[in-house]
């Protein structure tokens, strides 16, 4: 069922643009708003009430807690996606590529904090008394989340060599518009990848730590697939493949962070993907030119 609820809503996506076309289109903040909001929504809440098919220990839907993060978390992360309050600054300080530059790099600090700032109040209303904030507890061994990334090298050396992958990758390719002229210029990659890392910060906290750590009280396992849909749905406007992945790369991340009660691992491995990717994008386009 969830294979068909996901498959319906990649075909609706890759092969009629509904992201591009219907949701990313909206001529106001609040269409844009609502529009994202089902987006995410509905995948979300699809995936938890198809277990009431299936599950007869699904007693979920009558805790209050429930019905507060299903519908607000995908509030929370279209508020994200469509807050531009910073943008009018941006377009009046800088123009051409500098102005690229900074808009990306901006927006990333930025949604971070717009994106955890509710989650640390629900943290603070809910979980306080509970659990450390959302994901924060220390990780007792890195071993294993080291060998996921080995394990991802020639995954990402696959991908690099797709032309749908590299029109997206590496997101750094819009700084070669700039000159480099002095080490200031050199450091805008530095500060460009460090910026791009920061939103996957937020990405696993609000995930794997927020929706995972409160919701796995109330629902326990039930809760991980639903989150990694919602996750796929995020991915919507990435190259195919990346966003069929997502969904299982959601579900493995959530299943890790449901036994550790920490994102720290799972932080590491999507970073350490994030990046590899980047350098898999810069390598590709130089293979793609020598041919």
């Amino acid at each position: 069922m969830i294979v068909v609820l996901l498959g319906g809503v990649i075909y609706l996506n890759y092969w009629h643009s509904l992201e591009k076309k219907y949701v990313a289109a909206g001529k106001t903040r609040l269409a844009g708003f609502t529009a994202y909001y089902l987006l995410y929504f509905i995948p979300f809440a699809t995936a938890f009430f198809l277990q009431l098919l299936f599950f007869k220990d699904c007693t979920y839907y009558k805790n209050g807690w429930f019905w507060a993060i299903l519908l607000l978390a995908p509030a929370f992360f279209s508020f994200r996606v469509n807050f531009d309050w910073q943008e009018d600054w941006i377009i009046n300080k800088w123009t051409g590529a500098d102005r690229a530059f900074y808009r990306h790099s901006i927006n990333w600090v930025i949604r971070v904090v717009v994106l955890l700032i509710p989650v640390y109040i629900v943290w603070l209303l809910k979980d306080k008394g509970t659990q450390p904030l959302y994901g924060t507890k220390p990780l007792d061994n890195l071993k294993p989340y080291l060998i996921m990334l080995l394990v991802m090298v020639p995954m990402v050396a696959l991908a690099s060599t797709q032309t749908d992958f590299l029109q997206v990758y590496p997101k750094a390719k819009l700084l070669n518009q700039i000159p480099v002229d002095t080490w200031v210029d050199k450091w805008r990659y530095v500060v460009f990848e460090l910026s791009y890392g920061l939103d996957f910060v937020s990405i696993e906290f609000f995930f794997r730590g927020f929706l995972i750590l409160s919701l796995m009280q109330i629902c326990g396992m039930h809760c991980i697939i639903p989150v990694a849909c919602f996750y796929c749905a995020i991915h919507l406007g990435k190259p195919m493949g990346e966003a069929i992945s997502s969904f299982f790369g959601g579900t493995f991340l959530g299943i890790v962070a449901y036994n550790t009660g920490s994102v720290w691992g799972g932080l590491l491995v999507h970073l350490g993907i994030a990046w590899m990717m980047e350098i898999g994008g810069w390598m590709g386009a130089l293979f793609s030119k020598a041919k």
